[in-house]
């Protein structure tokens, strides 16, 4: 059986991260990064190819994917994973000894940032380094050339300059070969990005943002606004550098989970590097709690095994016998065990990072093509058709307390989500929170399109919701006479849990409740929560950007001392919208409840 690439690339993510490709044996044949695993996958599958690489495709079997927090933490990932594995169509360096370097030569008035492999007698300046990967070293050669405007360029094509490049006027350099900056200006800049990638940075910082204030004082705006960039691009190198450098041995447990199936997946860190990412899909215990289910699955994966146990153990759920397991643990490695579902700072990152790995690989585990196909045969003898339904639309309305109503329409057909024919409808003229109208009105402005030639018709309509929204449904129907639609509602049970549901079949006196374990049921709620999610996500977008008006004067506990100290730290309102909860909370003065306070207000 072939490899699907269509079906694959329609679940795969947008994040950085790396991907391992597999033959029919389950070797792996490639390891590769990419800073947007979709696009650079897609790659493969489309457009002219060299020789190696269509070989290479037409031996796939299967792709995994393991995202990461950034392109750089994917760079390291994939050389870890190319040295252990030494996948055939990787190039693999003999000599994987020589680390690179950067190098600052003394003999130039205006030094470049060099890339130097290895050290050698004749170099008279300095040597920053080793770096892990020539990568790593480019990446931060391109940053430090982006915020303090160091030339890149030969010592040959410097002396011939007689007016500024291109990189001059990107941005990227403050063209020392035609004069536009004296030489004690471009060495101080040059100091400041060697402190940089000494790991100096917040000294750096300290400087550039008094500098800022004296600009501003002096009435200079445009060197104030050029040195407020600087501050924001090194603030968030600093955050980068705190998650990168974060030590640490731990292995990161996430549970992810849908009607029918789900995923855990465990994330191995070591000494604070991502080191990889296993999944795993049990096919029983799927009626289990989560905190019930992780904590069995915590046992099988270490005792009895030779599998080494890490310092710390973090679960997405609190597991039901923490205080048992955790003793368990610590007999069996002679040492205290950390078990803990409850983590802060980069830590709390890792665990987002190992929710978001579990979600991508149930994603592609629900675009199966046989259990989809199983699902709809499933859903087609429920509700007696002839084949199997080929178009399925469902509703969902959303909002908070009547504010920002949006509704949400997805589709699905026997590939799966088809994401775009997605919709979402902006609720107006409604009293706040009454879902029957704004359902009443979604479903008569998708119809009335579909009257005119609009849009394809649906198999299905499913109503996120019980005898109302049905009622609802099938009153437009009925003014608008909609034919060979068949109306379904999905009612949660007394308790709201997923298997409890009560279905609507046309009408509201035709009630069918299934057995929890049904792959009809499954596919309905696959649907159902698809469409609650894009309805959450349109609310919030559109409640937020009502709400992005709240400034700092607005936020309690937020007094004058506080907003110079945040705007200093970020080097304007616009670095403060754009810092995460961690990074505010690195500000003098500020708490962690604050930080939060401060987040919320700013963004909803």
């Amino acid at each position: 059986m072939s490899f699907d690439s269509r079906r694959f690339l329609d679940t795969v993510s947008e994040s950085p991260g790396i991907y391992r490709m597999f033959d029919e044996k389950g070797e792996t044949l490639y390891v590769g990064k990419a800073r947007r695993l979709k696009a650079r996958l897609a790659s493969y599958f489309r457009g002219a190819l060299n020789t190696k690489t269509q070989a290479l495709v037409g031996r796939i079997a299967d792709i995994q994917v393991t995202v990461t927090s950034s392109e750089l933490e994917a760079l390291l990932l994939e050389q870890t994973l190319i040295k252990e594995l030494r996948p055939p169509y990787n190039i693999l360096l003999r000599d994987d000894k020589s680390y690179p370097f950067v190098f600052v030569t003394d003999r130039h008035p205006f030094p470049a940032l060099e890339y130097k492999r290895a050290r050698t007698r004749r170099d008279d300046g300095r040597y920053l380094g080793p770096y892990p990967s020539s990568g790593a070293v480019r990446e931060s050669l391109s940053l430090m050339q982006k915020i303090f405007r160091i030339r890149n360029c030969e010592d040959s094509v410097f002396a011939h300059r007689s007016r500024p490049c291109l990189q001059y006027q990107i941005h990227r350099c403050s063209a020392p070969c035609v004069g536009y900056i004296d030489e004690q200006e471009y060495r101080r800049d040059l100091e400041h990005a060697v402190q940089c990638l000494e790991g100096k940075s917040e000294a750096v910082t300290r400087e550039l943002t008094r500098d800022m204030e004296t600009a501003s004082q002096a009435l200079d705006f445009e060197e104030a606004a050029r040195l407020r960039d600087q501050v924001q691009h090194l603030r968030q190198l600093q955050q980068r550098q705190f998650v990168d450098t974060a030590g640490g041995d731990a292995d990161v447990l996430a549970l992810a989970s849908r009607p029918g199936t789900l995923c855990i997946s465990v994330l191995g860190i070591r000494k604070g590097r991502l080191l990889g990412a296993r999944h795993y899909s049990p096919t029983n215990g799927l009626d289990l709690p989560p905190e019930r289910l992780l904590g069995d699955f915590v046992s099988q994966y270490y005792f009895g095994q030779t599998r080494e146990i890490p310092d710390e153990v973090i679960t997405s759920h609190p597991l039901t016998d923490t205080d048992l397991i955790a003793e368990a643990l610590r007999e069996q490695s002679g040492r205290r065990i950390r078990l803990t579902s409850r983590v802060r700072g980069h830590r709390a990152q890792w665990l987002e990072l190992a929710r978001t790995n579990a979600e991508q690989q149930l994603a592609g585990q629900l675009a199966n093509q046989a259990q989809l196909s199983r699902r709809f045969e499933a859903l087609r003898d429920l509700l007696g058709l002839e084949t199997p339904p080929h178009r399925l639309e469902c509703y969902d309305i959303s909002h908070s307390q009547g504010e920002a109503t949006i509704a949400s329409c997805v589709v699905f057909d026997e590939n799966g989500p088809r994401k775009s024919d997605y919709r979402r409808f902006n609720i107006e003229g409604v009293a706040a929170g009454d879902d029957y109208a704004a359902m009443h009105q979604v479903l008569t402005r998708r119809f009335r399109r579909f009257a005119e030639g609009e849009g394809e018709r649906p198999d299905v309509l499913i109503v996120d919701g019980g005898k109302g929204q049905l009622n609802m449904a099938r009153e437009v129907f009925d003014a608008l006479d909609v034919q060979g639609v068949l109306l379904l509602g999905v009612a949660k049970g007394s308790t709201r849990k997923a298997g409890l549901e009560t279905l609507f079949v046309e009408t509201a006196d035709n009630a069918l409740d299934l057995d929890g374990n049904s792959p009809a049921l499954h596919l309905i709620q696959h649907i159902r929560d698809e469409s609650h999610r894009f309805a959450i996500a349109g609310h919030r977008a559109k409640r937020d950007k009502a709400r992005r008006t709240s400034s700092l004067q607005e936020i309690p506990g937020v007094g004058p001392r506080r907003r110079r100290e945040l705007l200093r730290f970020f080097g304007g309102i616009q670095g403060v919208q754009k810092a995460s909860r961690d990074e505010l909370a690195r500000v003098p003065g500020i708490s962690d409840t604050l930080a939060d306070a401060i987040h919320r207000a700013l963004h909803g």
